[in-house]
């Protein structure tokens, strides 16, 4: 090889060292920038939202509650408030008006809004079962032995049109009984339902935990009916039963659906922090009046509810069909033939949280 090619190999070599040094120096650069070539996420189409619940100290919604005490929704870029209302129907109510953007309730308000003429959408899951509890208060325990016995009594619900009326009615019609055989009394859904089942105001309670572990382990009530867990939902209701779920109409869920994400994405964390969360951290997180007074309590309440909560804000296959039926037994303007049982809801979104979120 004479000089000339010698030097021609060298500088070969050279401008090949070269461009691999660049080539590197490039990828090193894209994978810190995270893409030189993504695009900038884009906006959420409405960051500042009002969330409407009814009774968020109860156990029933708590991944709500956790999505805000973890700073779930702003790692979202969203600026939440919460309106806390008596119960689940005012909270319908508000979002109706327009004074919420999206409500947190239960499932069966999408299909009693399509009656209505209004398509409204669950798109993301806090209960995979209602963990509603009815029970009879002690002074009448020795005469009502089952729902049947019911008939005449004063029941206390969280206020009437919410999910603890519709276990109420539910119940009664197994039973044999009309929704009209019982006095129906909104009693709240914190303290209030337990100083109405001590004070004597109802015969009978239907409401959430941790009010109902309080009042079954004081001897307050005696069950009749516990949904907090699978087998007691599918022995009430035939199926898997939706719980709270995060739900807002139709229209507002297409306009804006980087926002709609945004919820999701913090419920899905909040609903798969409650699958590990220990005694400490859930005490640590949630607020002090939300324990009423004893802590032991409530994670007993907690024990009993746990297997309620959704695990990934999914929406369960049969859980729409089972909502329907039951609300169809007692409501006779629910008619499932008329009921577009898909534009209830979505896993559109969840799906994408889990996505993000594994």
């Amino acid at each position: 090889m004479t000089h000339a090619e010698a030097r021609r190999v060298r500088e070969a070599v050279g401008r090949l060292i070269l461009v691999l040094t660049l080539m590197a120096l490039a990828l090193i650069a894209l994978s810190l920038s995270g893409g030189a070539s993504a695009a900038p996420a884009q906006p959420l189409e409405k960051p500042k939202i009002t969330i409407a619940v009814g009774g968020k100290p109860g156990l029933y919604y708590l991944p709500l509650t956790i999505a805000e005490q973890l700073g779930y929704f702003k790692d979202e870029g969203l600026d939440v408030t919460i309106d806390d209302f008596a119960g689940g129907a005012k909270a319908l109510q508000a979002v109706v008006g327009g004074s919420a953007d999206v409500g947190t309730g239960a499932f069966e308000h999408t299909l009693l809004m399509q009656t209505k003429g209004l398509t409204y959408q669950a798109f993301v899951v806090l209960g995979a079962a209602p963990q509603l509890v009815l029970g009879v208060v002690k002074s009448k325990a020795g005469e009502v032995k089952s729902v049947k016995d019911l008939k005449g009594m004063r029941v206390g619900v969280s206020a009437p049109g919410s999910s603890t009326h519709m276990l109420v009615s539910v119940a009664l019609t197994k039973a044999g009984l009309k929704p009209t055989d019982v006095s129906i009394v909104g009693v709240g859904s914190n303290a209030t339902v337990v100083a109405a089942a001590r004070n004597g105001q109802v015969d009978a309670v239907s409401n959430v935990d941790p009010m109902m572990t309080l009042l079954q382990e004081s001897g307050d009530v005696k069950v009749l009916i516990d949904t907090r867990t699978q087998a007691g939902t599918r022995a009430m209701f035939g199926g898997p039963m939706p719980a709270a779920v995060m739900y807002a109409p139709q229209s507002f869920i297409q306009k804006n659906p980087r926002t709609v994400q945004a919820l999701a994405n913090a419920i899905v964390r909040a609903d798969k922090w409650l699958q590990h969360a220990s005694a400490k951290e859930l005490l640590k997180t949630v607020p002090e009046p939300y324990l009423l007074g004893d802590k032991t309590l409530y994670l007993k309440a907690f024990a009993n509810c746990r297997e309620a909560f959704s695990q990934d804000g999914m929406m369960l296959a049969d859980g729409p069909a089972t909502a329907l039926k039951a609300l169809a037994s007692f409501t006779p303007e629910v008619k499932p033939s008329q009921i577009r049982l898909g534009d209830t809801w979505t896993n559109t979104f969840a799906t994408q949280a889990n996505r993000q979120y594994p």
